[in-house]
């Protein structure tokens, strides 16, 4: 039996989620984003999953974005359904989005490893994640001017967002590639390292997550969600909103506590 287009594993409180096509350089198809689906649903739904980890199977690439002569052709209504997977996103056109994170919170951190090509869809996927990490020889784009298409993954809002307008614009535009060292240098991505230690670097960082208080660190990721786009004064209140939930909790307790005592300390999520 083939494996699966999306592996998924949870350990230690870290759930590592691999797009797993790497001889369509993980290309985006029916089932990759339904089984990307069900896996957001899952860390969402899981207590013990306190972080994921996002990357691509293989050294080419992270994602190339969707499968031109499956998924696009099905979309368009050129090719027939194959299978249950493209039933499933036929009968809700809502598991691409949820698949790609376009609108669909995931309010635990998500630390991307990317490796070789990360473009159209997976340049898209990729601004859904909190903390990047890319290898020296990884490629970027959000290409999908150069086909005609329109990048339907939230580039269009994200993007300007988190880069410079007239940086955004330009990749918007020309759909041309950049190199890892300009997504650093640009602050599309947060690190660039080896190939080889790519994965390593970002289970550091889910580690390091993963050792403080849940409660705080979800609340951090929700609150800067929630106050993306509001007036100064409305953010400012739906942080209070958010905050205030947290520092009368059982974790805002222990972590003073435990410093004072000089010790390690035993969050609980609550």
């Amino acid at each position: 039996m083939p494996e699966p287009a999306v592996l998924y594993e949870k350990k230690d409180g870290v759930a590592v989620v691999t797009m797993n096509r790497p001889e369509a350089r993980n290309a985006l198809n029916g089932e990759m984003l339904c089984r990307l689906a069900d896996a957001w649903q899952d860390i969402v739904d899981d207590p013990r999953v306190l972080c994921a980890i996002l990357t691509g199977a293989g050294e080419q690439a992270f994602c190339a974005g969707a499968d031109l002569g499956k998924l696009i052709p099905m979309m368009q209504g050129i090719r027939p359904t194959e299978n249950e997977f493209d039933e499933r996103i036929k009968a809700d056109f809502s598991i691409i989005y949820k698949g790609l994170l376009r609108n669909f919170e995931v309010a635990k951190p998500i630390v991307a490893a990317v490796k070789g090509y990360c473009v159209a869809g997976g340049s898209e996927i990729l601004q859904t994640t909190d903390i990047r990490v890319a290898a020296d020889d990884a490629r970027f784009a959000i290409a999908e001017v150069k086909r005609g298409l329109f990048p339907m993954g939230g580039s269009t809002v994200r993007l300007v967002r988190q880069i410079p307008w007239a940086l955004a614009m330009e990749i918007l535009l020309t759909g041309e590639q950049f190199s890892a060292q300009e997504a650093l240098r640009i602050g599309f991505v947060n690190k660039v390292v080896p190939a080889a230690e790519v994965m390593k670097e970002a289970m550091r960082y889910a580690r390091i997550i993963c050792e403080n208080g849940p409660l705080a660190v979800q609340a951090v990721k929700r609150s800067v969600l929630a106050a993306s786009g509001l007036p100064l004064e409305k953010a400012l209140d739906k942080e209070q909103e958010i905050g205030v939930a947290v520092s009368g909790s059982e974790d805002a307790i222990e972590g003073p506590r435990a410093f004072k005592e000089k010790r390690k300390p035993v969050f609980k999520g609550r």
